[in-house]
């Protein structure tokens, strides 16, 4: 394809979780031809790879990028393009999931639950679209949990996560029930944290660490979904990645718990949980899988492509919503600050 004909995406990043949901974007964009860069405004940036582009500010402007796609809930609106966000998690029942701090002229939507609710601002606000498209993150990993869920394996392994936040994580409530239960080998465990847990948690669970049980450092938890028969957590966004596997979620006092989680709320109904999740009861499964089809009915592993295809459909309908984005100046300005530029602002 000659360069005149080549489009050009900007992916931003704040955080290195970007990288992750980003670049299967990345490769859908360059399978068709055209080209795809990086900039970041936080960590992520050195673990760039060779053949993957960084532009400064001035670069990004003067390469002029038909979208500027992200995982975070703001990017710099005096970069050129359509502004999109693809989310940076699912819905865990956490406070703030559903909030419009008008950056983006559209959001890509991961399933039904999500596009009803953004649909609904749309339709009431309208300064931006939605269309739904599934989630880029999970492109590659649908592709390798195509197919029939495996049996549980014997013995079973256990992927033991929780979330950072003090009032939401069960690592420290539950650290001695882990501890117990990865000693006599009954049962095999995987632990992994959110990048933001408090260090000392995390130096207790490492210290665990023995032949029943490992301590994994993944930047991608998705690496290890395929690892394991069932996940142990709290309120993480990462339980409803992994329910999309079809395998079963033992959670300590949910934010939102449903038919499609084993939700406990005392230690002491964690080693029964655990024995139900691993037995595989119909109406536990029969629960996963509608929930896994409300919040993500792909199972094509082309959501990135989806995503692309959005964004000529914004552009080919004009490019613009039927009201101009709010002001949000306060917020515009610490982006600046953040950035370092005071340039003059352009589409």
């Amino acid at each position: 394809m000659p360069d005149s004909q080549k489009k050009h995406y900007l992916l931003y990043g704040s955080e290195r979780y970007a990288l992750a949901i980003l670049r299967p974007i990345q490769e859908a964009i360059r399978a068709r031809g055209h080209e795809a860069a990086w900039f970041f405004d936080g960590p992520g940036a050195e673990d760039l790879v060779e053949g993957e582009r960084l532009l400064t500010v001035q670069e990004v402007r003067a390469w002029r990028p038909i979208a500027c796609i992200t995982s975070s809930n703001h990017l710099p609106h005096f970069f050129p393009g359509v502004k999109v966000e693809t989310f940076h998690g699912f819905d865990a029942g956490k406070p703030r999931h559903i909030y419009i701090r008008g950056f983006f002229d559209l959001y890509c939507t991961t399933g039904p639950r999500d596009t009803a609710q953004f649909q609904a601002l749309a339709d009431k606000l309208g300064h931006f679209s939605v269309i739904e498209t599934g989630w880029p993150k999970i492109d590659p990993f649908m592709k390798e949990i195509a197919g029939a869920l495996p049996p549980v394996r014997r013995p079973p392994v256990i992927l033991y996560h929780s979330t950072f936040s003090p009032s939401w994580s069960a690592a420290e409530i539950l650290y001695d029930e882990v501890k117990r239960l990865s000693r006599d080998g009954l049962w095999r465990w995987i632990v992994t944290f959110h990048p933001k847990m408090n260090p000392e948690t995390r130096a207790r669970y490492k210290a665990l660490q023995n032949e029943y049980l490992q301590f994994a450092e993944n930047d991608n938890i998705l690496e290890l979904f395929p690892q394991v028969d069932m996940m142990c957590s709290d309120t993480s966004s990462a339980l409803s990645e992994f329910l999309l596997t079809g395998k079963p979620v033992v959670t300590f006092k949910n934010r939102r718990p449903g038919p499609q989680l084993i939700d406990i709320d005392d230690p002491a109904q964690f080693e029964p949980a655990i024995e139900r999740a691993l037995a595989r009861p119909p109406e536990l499964m029969q629960a996963i899988a509608d929930f896994a089809n409300a919040i993500h009915p792909y199972r094509d592993g082309h959501s990135s492509e989806r995503v692309l295809d959005a964004i000529d459909t914004f552009i080919a309908r004009g490019g613009r919503n039927r009201r101009r984005k709010p002001g949000n100046w306060w917020r515009k300005l610490k982006l600046r600050r953040r950035i370092g530029y005071w340039g003059r602002a352009g589409y």
